[in-house]
């Protein structure tokens, strides 16, 4: 990324940041209430005492652990399921009607099952960290290996290679795409449920402390809470896409999004041969 671009977003936050200063430090109330919002001041004078506090990064190693557990059990299991359900006519007959009925439930809604059903609160906010980036990761799946041209398979199946060879060599590499794209999708959403699984029933996490925050009116503290979200959600997804610019480094880059595009030298005119 060029330093012209990176100018640019860096101008955005700093005019987001002086509009919220300004409106907060004038006590502006028209339909939108902003004098009960703390100061930019205010909230980056609470988040420089917190990160000084072994609470604030308990917090976050609890809160981080979660993810971890969940995405990554999500990733696996929800690989796994997609292709199984694009693959087999079998396995989307079997799981194909459970997966439609329980994919549009929220998974927030699977806190009091996963309070009946698992014997701590750790393990079900993992179980609802889990829930919530599955089903974007099943989905993006199947229809990332459907989309596959059958082409790549039938040459693979004329070579003499078997059902494995093609799922190793044609059907996921063919895929990874659209995997990523979900495993993205599923990142965002786990965030959104983990902290508000920690809000809800948890001991430990920045969902947690957050709403700990807000019940004592701490507004500052509420604020710091959403600013740890919102950088962690950042950096586990921008994580995730670097990892997926990776592993599909193969693919073909549009010039200005990431490596620029190399420039193809024109051919030499033809001389013609002299009479």
């Amino acid at each position: 990324m060029n330093t012209g671009r990176w100018l640019l977003r860096a101008a955005s936050i700093a005019a987001a940041l002086g509009l919220w200063q300004l409106l907060t430090s004038l006590d502006v109330d028209l339909w939108l209430r902003f004098a009960q919002f703390p100061t930019v001041g205010e909230v980056a004078a609470a988040f420089a005492d917190r990160v000084t506090t072994a609470e604030y990064w308990q917090d976050l190693g609890y809160s981080l652990r979660r993810i971890a557990i969940g995405f990554l059990l999500a990733a696996v299991a929800g690989v796994a399921t997609g292709t199984a359900l694009a693959r087999s006519r079998r396995a989307a007959d079997l799981l194909g009607p459970l997966i439609e009925v329980a994919r549009p439930v929220p998974a927030i809604a699977l806190v009091p099952v996963a309070i009946l059903l698992l014997p701590t609160n750790e393990q079900g906010i993992v179980f609802i960290t889990f829930a919530a980036a599955f089903f974007p990761v099943v989905v993006s799946t199947r229809h990332a290996v459907r989309a596959l041209s059958p082409v790549w398979e039938e040459a693979v199946l004329t070579m003499g290679g078997g059902r494995l060879r093609v799922l190793v060599s044609v059907v996921l590499p063919g895929a990874l795409p659209g995997i990523f794209g979900g495993l993205s999708v599923g990142t965002g959403v786990a965030w959104i449920c983990v902290i508000s699984a920690e809000m809800i029933s948890g001991e430990y996490g920045v969902g947690y402390r957050t709403w700990q925050a807000y019940t004592v009116v701490d507004y500052p503290g509420v604020f710091v809470g959403m600013v740890t979200i919102g950088a962690l959600g950042w950096l586990t997804s921008t994580a995730v896409e670097l990892l997926g610019r990776r592993a599909t480094s193969w693919l073909p880059r549009p010039a200005g999004a990431g490596r620029p595009a190399r420039r193809i030298a024109a051919p030499a005119p033809v001389k013609e041969p002299a009479a």
